[in-house]
Protein backbone atom coordinates (compact mmCIF):
# COMPACT_ATOMS: atom_id res chain seq x y z
CA UNK A 1 0.00 0.00 0.00
CA UNK A 2 1.59 3.59 -0.96
CA UNK A 3 2.61 5.03 2.61
CA UNK A 4 0.29 8.47 1.65
CA UNK A 5 -2.63 6.97 0.88
CA UNK A 6 -5.89 7.65 2.06
CA UNK A 7 -8.15 5.21 3.66
CA UNK A 8 -11.98 5.85 3.99
CA UNK A 9 -12.94 3.93 7.05
CA UNK A 10 -16.38 3.48 6.22
CA UNK A 11 -15.93 2.12 2.66
CA UNK A 12 -13.16 0.32 3.86
CA UNK A 13 -14.86 -1.42 6.57
CA UNK A 14 -18.14 -2.05 4.06
CA UNK A 15 -15.81 -3.68 1.09
CA UNK A 16 -14.24 -6.25 3.24
CA UNK A 17 -15.77 -9.66 4.85
CA UNK A 18 -16.50 -9.71 8.19
CA UNK A 19 -12.94 -10.60 9.61
CA UNK A 20 -12.89 -12.82 13.26
CA UNK A 21 -12.27 -10.01 15.19
CA UNK A 22 -15.46 -8.34 13.85
CA UNK A 23 -17.25 -11.09 14.86
CA UNK A 24 -15.87 -11.43 18.31
CA UNK A 25 -17.09 -7.27 18.77
CA UNK A 26 -20.73 -8.70 18.11
CA UNK A 27 -20.18 -11.64 20.51
CA UNK A 28 -18.70 -9.26 23.13
CA UNK A 29 -21.43 -6.54 22.70
CA UNK A 30 -24.42 -9.55 22.49
CA UNK A 31 -22.78 -10.41 26.09
CA UNK A 32 -23.18 -7.09 27.51
CA UNK A 33 -26.43 -6.76 26.57
CA UNK A 34 -27.62 -9.91 28.10
CA UNK A 35 -26.07 -8.89 31.17
CA UNK A 36 -27.75 -6.07 31.12
CA UNK A 37 -31.20 -8.09 30.63
CA UNK A 38 -30.38 -10.25 33.25
CA UNK A 39 -29.97 -7.03 36.37
CA UNK A 40 -32.91 -5.02 34.44
CA UNK A 41 -34.92 -8.18 34.56
CA UNK A 42 -34.10 -9.65 37.90
CA UNK A 43 -35.96 -7.58 40.73
CA UNK A 44 -38.92 -9.51 38.34
CA UNK A 45 -37.54 -12.87 39.67
CA UNK A 46 -36.89 -12.03 43.44
CA UNK A 47 -39.85 -9.46 44.39
CA UNK A 48 -41.88 -12.33 45.89
CA UNK A 49 -39.11 -13.70 48.09
CA UNK A 50 -37.59 -10.41 49.14
CA UNK A 51 -41.33 -9.19 49.74
CA UNK A 52 -41.91 -11.98 52.18
CA UNK A 53 -38.52 -11.88 53.80
CA UNK A 54 -39.08 -7.64 54.47
CA UNK A 55 -42.53 -8.24 55.29
CA UNK A 56 -43.55 -5.10 53.07
CA UNK A 57 -46.61 -4.52 50.69
CA UNK A 58 -46.51 -4.61 46.89
CA UNK A 59 -47.55 -0.75 47.13
CA UNK A 60 -44.59 -0.04 49.62
CA UNK A 61 -42.61 -2.53 46.77
CA UNK A 62 -43.28 -0.66 43.86
CA UNK A 63 -41.14 2.28 43.43
CA UNK A 64 -37.88 0.17 44.13
CA UNK A 65 -38.96 -2.14 41.06
CA UNK A 66 -39.41 1.44 39.51
CA UNK A 67 -36.07 2.64 40.32
CA UNK A 68 -33.76 0.81 37.74
CA UNK A 69 -36.21 2.26 35.05
CA UNK A 70 -35.73 5.90 36.19
CA UNK A 71 -31.91 5.10 36.41
CA UNK A 72 -32.06 3.65 32.90
CA UNK A 73 -33.42 6.75 31.60
CA UNK A 74 -30.93 9.18 33.03
CA UNK A 75 -27.84 6.88 32.32
CA UNK A 76 -29.16 7.06 28.53
CA UNK A 77 -29.53 10.46 28.78
CA UNK A 78 -26.01 11.06 30.27
CA UNK A 79 -23.84 8.78 28.28
CA UNK A 80 -24.40 9.44 25.59
CA UNK A 81 -23.00 12.69 24.53
CA UNK A 82 -20.30 11.49 27.30
CA UNK A 83 -19.18 8.73 25.23
CA UNK A 84 -19.11 11.05 22.18
CA UNK A 85 -16.52 13.04 24.13
CA UNK A 86 -14.27 10.59 26.00
CA UNK A 87 -14.72 7.36 23.94
CA UNK A 88 -17.60 4.50 23.38
CA UNK A 89 -15.33 1.91 24.93
CA UNK A 90 -14.82 3.98 28.01
CA UNK A 91 -17.86 4.50 28.65
CA UNK A 92 -19.26 1.26 27.76
CA UNK A 93 -16.77 -0.41 30.09
CA UNK A 94 -17.69 1.73 32.53
CA UNK A 95 -21.35 0.99 32.53
CA UNK A 96 -20.74 -2.83 33.06
CA UNK A 97 -18.79 -1.67 36.01
CA UNK A 98 -21.33 0.02 37.60
CA UNK A 99 -23.65 -1.35 37.22
CA UNK A 100 -22.11 -4.58 37.98
CA UNK A 101 -20.64 -2.82 41.28
CA UNK A 102 -23.94 -1.57 42.31
CA UNK A 103 -25.95 -4.62 41.83
CA UNK A 104 -23.73 -6.62 44.63
CA UNK A 105 -24.72 -3.60 46.74
CA UNK A 106 -28.09 -4.42 46.01
CA UNK A 107 -27.22 -7.93 47.77
CA UNK A 108 -25.66 -6.50 50.75
CA UNK A 109 -29.52 -4.42 50.86
CA UNK A 110 -30.99 -3.90 54.65
CA UNK A 111 -33.76 -1.34 53.48
CA UNK A 112 -36.00 -0.96 51.04
CA UNK A 113 -34.93 2.90 51.17
CA UNK A 114 -31.32 1.45 50.62
CA UNK A 115 -32.22 -1.25 47.44
CA UNK A 116 -34.57 1.87 45.95
CA UNK A 117 -31.10 4.12 45.71
CA UNK A 118 -28.76 1.56 44.88
CA UNK A 119 -31.13 -0.08 41.96
CA UNK A 120 -31.83 3.60 40.55
CA UNK A 121 -27.72 3.52 40.52
CA UNK A 122 -27.15 0.14 39.06
CA UNK A 123 -30.03 1.39 36.50
CA UNK A 124 -27.56 4.47 35.22
CA UNK A 125 -24.81 1.74 34.09
CA UNK A 126 -27.58 -0.45 32.82
CA UNK A 127 -29.10 2.52 30.50
CA UNK A 128 -25.38 3.61 29.63
CA UNK A 129 -24.48 0.29 28.28
CA UNK A 130 -27.02 -0.19 25.68
CA UNK A 131 -26.73 2.28 23.11
CA UNK A 132 -23.01 2.36 23.44
CA UNK A 133 -22.83 -1.22 22.51
CA UNK A 134 -24.91 -0.10 19.71
CA UNK A 135 -23.02 2.51 18.77
CA UNK A 136 -19.69 0.59 19.04
CA UNK A 137 -20.73 -2.65 17.32
CA UNK A 138 -22.74 -0.48 13.90
CA UNK A 139 -18.87 1.07 13.37
CA UNK A 140 -18.00 -2.08 12.95
CA UNK A 141 -19.76 -3.90 10.85
CA UNK A 142 -20.10 -4.01 6.79
CA UNK A 143 -23.57 -1.33 6.20
CA UNK A 144 -25.02 -4.20 3.94
CA UNK A 145 -25.51 -6.41 6.77
CA UNK A 146 -25.27 -4.04 9.80
CA UNK A 147 -29.02 -3.55 10.90
CA UNK A 148 -29.34 -7.82 11.24
CA UNK A 149 -26.03 -7.75 13.23
CA UNK A 150 -27.27 -5.50 15.45
CA UNK A 151 -30.49 -6.48 15.91
CA UNK A 152 -28.97 -10.16 16.64
CA UNK A 153 -26.80 -8.35 19.72
CA UNK A 154 -30.11 -6.78 20.94
CA UNK A 155 -31.64 -10.70 21.26
CA UNK A 156 -28.93 -11.01 24.13
CA UNK A 157 -31.40 -8.70 26.00
CA UNK A 158 -34.39 -11.53 25.81
CA UNK A 159 -31.82 -13.96 26.03
CA UNK A 160 -30.38 -12.38 29.67
CA UNK A 161 -33.48 -11.39 30.83
CA UNK A 162 -34.86 -15.03 29.84
CA UNK A 163 -31.86 -16.59 31.68
CA UNK A 164 -32.86 -14.68 34.77
CA UNK A 165 -35.32 -16.99 35.38
CA UNK A 166 -33.18 -19.68 35.46
CA UNK A 167 -30.88 -18.45 37.86
CA UNK A 168 -33.03 -17.55 40.39
CA UNK A 169 -34.80 -20.88 40.43
CA UNK A 170 -31.88 -22.22 41.10
CA UNK A 171 -29.78 -19.63 43.29
CA UNK A 172 -32.73 -18.72 45.29
CA UNK A 173 -33.25 -22.54 47.44
CA UNK A 174 -29.64 -22.05 48.17
CA UNK A 175 -28.60 -18.61 48.72
CA UNK A 176 -31.91 -16.62 48.92
CA UNK A 177 -32.72 -13.83 46.63
CA UNK A 178 -29.11 -11.63 47.91
CA UNK A 179 -27.55 -14.42 45.53
CA UNK A 180 -29.39 -13.85 42.59
CA UNK A 181 -28.54 -10.22 42.93
CA UNK A 182 -25.14 -11.29 44.00
CA UNK A 183 -24.64 -13.43 40.83
CA UNK A 184 -26.15 -10.27 38.65
CA UNK A 185 -22.99 -8.23 39.67
CA UNK A 186 -20.00 -10.71 40.24
CA UNK A 187 -20.64 -11.69 36.10
CA UNK A 188 -20.21 -8.22 34.97
CA UNK A 189 -17.69 -7.18 37.46
CA UNK A 190 -15.62 -10.45 36.12
CA UNK A 191 -15.88 -9.76 32.93
CA UNK A 192 -14.54 -6.11 32.91
CA UNK A 193 -10.61 -7.13 32.29
CA UNK A 194 -11.69 -9.21 29.27
CA UNK A 195 -13.57 -6.39 27.91
CA UNK A 196 -10.65 -3.87 28.37
CA UNK A 197 -8.34 -6.08 26.77
CA UNK A 198 -10.34 -7.17 23.73
CA UNK A 199 -13.08 -4.48 22.95
CA UNK A 200 -11.64 -1.90 20.51
CA UNK A 201 -12.58 1.62 20.79
CA UNK A 202 -14.29 2.93 17.78
CA UNK A 203 -11.59 3.94 14.55
CA UNK A 204 -14.32 6.74 13.16
CA UNK A 205 -14.78 7.91 16.59
CA UNK A 206 -10.79 8.32 17.24
CA UNK A 207 -10.81 9.87 14.01
CA UNK A 208 -13.11 12.74 14.47
CA UNK A 209 -11.23 13.37 17.94
CA UNK A 210 -7.94 13.89 15.88
CA UNK A 211 -6.24 10.71 17.53
CA UNK A 212 -2.98 9.93 15.72
CA UNK A 213 -3.05 7.99 12.54
CA UNK A 214 -0.68 5.47 14.08
CA UNK A 215 -3.31 4.53 16.86
CA UNK A 216 -5.85 4.62 14.24
CA UNK A 217 -4.35 2.46 12.26
CA UNK A 218 -3.41 -0.02 15.34
CA UNK A 219 -6.53 -0.55 16.34
CA UNK A 220 -8.43 -1.27 12.78
CA UNK A 221 -5.49 -3.11 11.78
CA UNK A 222 -6.54 -5.21 14.62
CA UNK A 223 -9.79 -5.69 14.25
CA UNK A 224 -9.53 -6.33 10.44
CA UNK A 225 -6.65 -8.37 10.31
CA UNK A 226 -5.24 -5.69 7.30
CA UNK A 227 -1.78 -4.39 8.00
CA UNK A 228 -1.56 -0.78 6.79
CA UNK A 229 1.76 1.15 5.73
CA UNK A 230 3.36 3.66 7.90
CA UNK A 231 1.91 7.43 6.96
CA UNK A 232 -1.58 6.07 5.95
CA UNK A 233 -4.05 8.67 6.64
CA UNK A 234 -7.41 7.87 7.27
CA UNK A 235 -10.99 9.80 6.41
CA UNK A 236 -14.41 9.46 7.02
CA UNK A 237 -16.28 11.83 4.88
CA UNK A 238 -19.62 12.98 7.23
CA UNK A 239 -22.00 16.49 7.01
CA UNK A 240 -20.06 19.27 8.25
CA UNK A 241 -21.75 19.87 11.71
CA UNK A 242 -18.53 22.43 12.78
CA UNK A 243 -17.65 22.00 16.49
CA UNK A 244 -21.38 21.83 17.56
CA UNK A 245 -21.81 19.77 21.32
CA UNK A 246 -23.09 16.56 20.59
CA UNK A 247 -26.49 17.24 21.79
CA UNK A 248 -26.73 20.39 19.87
CA UNK A 249 -26.11 18.27 16.65
CA UNK A 250 -29.72 16.45 17.21
CA UNK A 251 -31.14 19.63 16.98
CA UNK A 252 -29.29 21.61 14.13
CA UNK A 253 -28.41 21.21 10.29
CA UNK A 254 -31.68 19.55 9.63
CA UNK A 255 -31.71 16.37 12.65
CA UNK A 256 -34.18 18.36 14.83
CA UNK A 257 -37.04 17.07 13.30
CA UNK A 258 -36.11 13.83 12.68
CA UNK A 259 -34.24 13.30 16.27
CA UNK A 260 -38.31 14.22 17.59
CA UNK A 261 -39.57 11.41 15.25
CA UNK A 262 -37.17 9.04 16.57
CA UNK A 263 -37.92 9.82 19.95
CA UNK A 264 -42.03 9.75 19.41
CA UNK A 265 -41.40 6.19 17.57
CA UNK A 266 -39.36 4.44 20.30
CA UNK A 267 -41.49 5.98 22.69
CA UNK A 268 -44.53 5.14 21.62
CA UNK A 269 -43.35 1.55 20.66
CA UNK A 270 -42.11 1.26 24.39
CA UNK A 271 -45.25 2.39 25.93
CA UNK A 272 -47.05 -0.40 24.03
CA UNK A 273 -44.12 -2.92 24.94
CA UNK A 274 -44.34 -2.72 28.52
CA UNK A 275 -47.35 -2.21 28.86
CA UNK A 276 -48.16 -5.47 27.06
CA UNK A 277 -45.62 -7.56 28.87
CA UNK A 278 -46.08 -5.59 32.29
CA UNK A 279 -50.15 -6.24 32.56
CA UNK A 280 -50.79 -8.75 29.82
CA UNK A 281 -50.54 -11.67 32.45
CA UNK A 282 -53.01 -10.07 34.42
CA UNK A 283 -55.14 -8.93 32.08
CA UNK A 284 -55.50 -12.84 30.54
CA UNK A 285 -55.84 -13.84 34.45
CA UNK A 286 -58.80 -11.53 34.72
CA UNK A 287 -60.57 -12.77 31.88
CA UNK A 288 -60.89 -16.22 33.45
CA UNK A 289 -57.34 -18.03 32.35
CA UNK A 290 -55.66 -20.14 35.04
CA UNK A 291 -52.46 -18.07 35.77
CA UNK A 292 -50.25 -20.39 33.75
CA UNK A 293 -51.69 -20.55 30.80
CA UNK A 294 -51.55 -16.14 31.53
CA UNK A 295 -47.81 -16.72 31.88
CA UNK A 296 -47.63 -19.34 28.55
CA UNK A 297 -48.90 -16.42 26.39
CA UNK A 298 -47.48 -13.83 27.67
CA UNK A 299 -44.00 -15.70 27.12
CA UNK A 300 -45.28 -16.12 23.69
CA UNK A 301 -45.11 -12.44 23.29
CA UNK A 302 -41.37 -12.13 23.89
CA UNK A 303 -40.76 -15.53 21.92
CA UNK A 304 -42.30 -13.73 18.81
CA UNK A 305 -40.20 -10.40 19.56
CA UNK A 306 -36.99 -12.41 19.34
CA UNK A 307 -38.03 -13.94 15.83
CA UNK A 308 -38.78 -10.72 15.06
CA UNK A 309 -35.90 -9.03 15.47
CA UNK A 310 -33.99 -10.37 13.05
CA UNK A 311 -36.77 -10.67 10.16
CA UNK A 312 -36.95 -7.04 10.72
CA UNK A 313 -33.16 -6.52 10.84
CA UNK A 314 -32.76 -9.02 7.69
CA UNK A 315 -35.18 -6.85 5.61
CA UNK A 316 -34.18 -3.73 6.52
CA UNK A 317 -30.50 -4.52 4.90
CA UNK A 318 -32.64 -5.31 1.35
CA UNK A 319 -34.90 -2.66 1.49
CA UNK A 320 -36.07 0.95 2.56
CA UNK A 321 -35.32 0.84 6.55
CA UNK A 322 -38.03 3.40 7.53
CA UNK A 323 -40.93 1.34 5.61
CA UNK A 324 -39.90 -2.09 6.89
CA UNK A 325 -40.08 -0.59 10.48
CA UNK A 326 -43.50 1.51 9.19
CA UNK A 327 -45.04 -1.64 7.88
CA UNK A 328 -44.14 -3.78 11.20
CA UNK A 329 -45.77 -1.23 13.45
CA UNK A 330 -48.96 -1.29 11.73
CA UNK A 331 -48.93 -4.65 11.64
CA UNK A 332 -48.00 -5.02 15.39
CA UNK A 333 -50.97 -2.84 15.64
CA UNK A 334 -53.38 -5.05 13.54
CA UNK A 335 -52.35 -8.30 15.86
CA UNK A 336 -52.76 -6.11 18.55
CA UNK A 337 -56.55 -4.22 17.71
CA UNK A 338 -57.15 -8.16 16.65
CA UNK A 339 -56.50 -9.22 20.37
CA UNK A 340 -59.14 -6.60 21.34
CA UNK A 341 -62.04 -7.76 18.89
CA UNK A 342 -63.67 -10.58 21.13
CA UNK A 343 -60.83 -13.23 20.26
CA UNK A 344 -60.14 -13.97 23.92
CA UNK A 345 -61.75 -17.15 23.86
CA UNK A 346 -60.62 -17.89 20.31
CA UNK A 347 -57.64 -20.58 19.70
CA UNK A 348 -56.18 -18.11 17.73
CA UNK A 349 -55.13 -16.31 20.73
CA UNK A 350 -51.99 -17.20 21.28
CA UNK A 351 -51.05 -17.21 17.25
CA UNK A 352 -52.48 -13.49 17.48
CA UNK A 353 -50.07 -12.95 20.76
CA UNK A 354 -46.92 -13.92 19.31
CA UNK A 355 -47.42 -12.26 15.89
CA UNK A 356 -48.24 -9.39 18.05
CA UNK A 357 -44.92 -9.55 19.67
CA UNK A 358 -43.16 -10.23 15.79
CA UNK A 359 -44.08 -6.94 14.67
CA UNK A 360 -43.73 -4.85 17.74
CA UNK A 361 -40.57 -6.10 19.25
CA UNK A 362 -39.45 -6.81 16.18
CA UNK A 363 -40.09 -3.09 15.03
CA UNK A 364 -38.72 -1.75 18.08
CA UNK A 365 -35.33 -3.41 18.24
CA UNK A 366 -34.85 -2.45 14.56
CA UNK A 367 -35.40 1.04 15.15
CA UNK A 368 -31.96 0.40 17.17
CA UNK A 369 -30.62 -0.46 13.82
CA UNK A 370 -31.86 2.34 12.00
CA UNK A 371 -30.60 5.08 14.62
CA UNK A 372 -27.26 5.06 14.35
CA UNK A 373 -27.33 5.51 10.66
CA UNK A 374 -29.64 9.01 11.35
CA UNK A 375 -26.16 10.67 13.09
CA UNK A 376 -22.70 11.88 12.26
CA UNK A 377 -20.02 10.09 14.06
CA UNK A 378 -19.51 13.20 16.42
CA UNK A 379 -23.25 12.87 17.62
CA UNK A 380 -24.35 8.92 17.04
CA UNK A 381 -23.84 7.83 20.67
CA UNK A 382 -26.05 10.77 21.93
CA UNK A 383 -28.38 10.22 19.08
CA UNK A 384 -29.15 6.70 20.05
CA UNK A 385 -28.43 7.38 23.47
CA UNK A 386 -31.04 10.18 23.60
CA UNK A 387 -33.62 8.02 22.22
CA UNK A 388 -33.86 4.74 24.10
CA UNK A 389 -33.20 7.20 27.12
CA UNK A 390 -36.64 9.49 25.97
CA UNK A 391 -38.21 5.84 25.16
CA UNK A 392 -37.86 4.78 28.25
CA UNK A 393 -40.29 7.31 29.82
CA UNK A 394 -42.58 5.25 27.10
CA UNK A 395 -42.00 2.16 28.91
CA UNK A 396 -42.75 4.18 32.32
CA UNK A 397 -45.77 5.52 31.25
CA UNK A 398 -46.86 2.25 29.92
CA UNK A 399 -46.59 0.44 33.41
CA UNK A 400 -48.34 3.34 34.96
CA UNK A 401 -51.14 3.60 32.20
CA UNK A 402 -51.91 -0.64 32.44
CA UNK A 403 -52.35 -0.16 35.99
CA UNK A 404 -55.10 2.77 35.69
CA UNK A 405 -56.65 1.45 32.53
CA UNK A 406 -57.02 -1.98 35.20
CA UNK A 407 -58.32 0.19 37.90
CA UNK A 408 -61.22 1.93 35.85
CA UNK A 409 -62.65 -1.75 34.86
CA UNK A 410 -62.10 -1.74 31.53
CA UNK A 411 -62.51 -5.17 29.53
CA UNK A 412 -59.50 -6.81 27.98
CA UNK A 413 -61.01 -6.14 24.69
CA UNK A 414 -60.69 -2.41 25.55
CA UNK A 415 -57.43 -1.71 26.30
CA UNK A 416 -55.98 -3.69 23.21
CA UNK A 417 -58.41 -1.69 21.31
CA UNK A 418 -56.49 1.23 22.82
CA UNK A 419 -53.16 0.24 22.31
CA UNK A 420 -53.41 -0.30 18.45
CA UNK A 421 -53.07 3.94 18.63
CA UNK A 422 -49.89 4.76 19.40
CA UNK A 423 -48.74 2.01 17.13
CA UNK A 424 -50.32 3.25 14.31
CA UNK A 425 -48.57 6.64 15.63
CA UNK A 426 -45.28 5.48 15.84
CA UNK A 427 -45.46 3.66 12.39
CA UNK A 428 -46.46 7.62 11.08
CA UNK A 429 -43.61 9.52 13.24
CA UNK A 430 -40.87 6.46 11.66
CA UNK A 431 -42.29 7.82 8.03
CA UNK A 432 -41.96 11.33 8.70
CA UNK A 433 -38.16 10.62 10.00
CA UNK A 434 -37.96 9.57 6.19
CA UNK A 435 -39.25 12.10 4.79
CA UNK A 436 -36.60 14.47 6.89
CA UNK A 437 -33.61 12.58 5.71
CA UNK A 438 -34.91 14.71 2.57
CA UNK A 439 -33.95 17.94 3.99
CA UNK A 440 -30.32 17.60 5.40
CA UNK A 441 -28.31 19.07 3.02
CA UNK A 442 -26.11 15.96 3.08
CA UNK A 443 -27.68 12.96 3.98
CA UNK A 444 -25.86 10.39 6.64
CA UNK A 445 -24.86 7.73 5.35
CA UNK A 446 -23.13 5.96 8.03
Amino acid sequence: MNPVEAVDIKAFIDSRKMAPYQWLVLVLCFVIVAMDGLDTAVMGFIAPVLMHDWQIARAAFGPVMSAAMIGLAVGALVAGPTADRIGRKTVLIGSVLCFGVFSVGCAMAHTPTELLLLRFLTGLGLGAAMPNSTTLLSEYVPSRNRSLLVTIMFTGFNFGSGAGGFVAAWLIPHFGWRGVLMFGGIVPLASVPFLLWLLPESARFMLVRNALSARIASTLGRVSGHRFDAGTRFTAPEPDVGGKAPVRVLFADGYAFGTLMLWVTYFMGLLIIYLLTGWLPTLIKDAGFPIERAAAITGLFQLGGTVGAIAVGFAMDRLDRNRVIAVAYLLGGVFIFALGAGTLKSALLSVLVTCAGFFMSGAQTGLNALAPTYYPTRARATGVSWMLGIGRFGGILGSLVGGTLLSLGLSFETVFSILAVPAVLAAIAIVMNRVALRFIQNPVKA
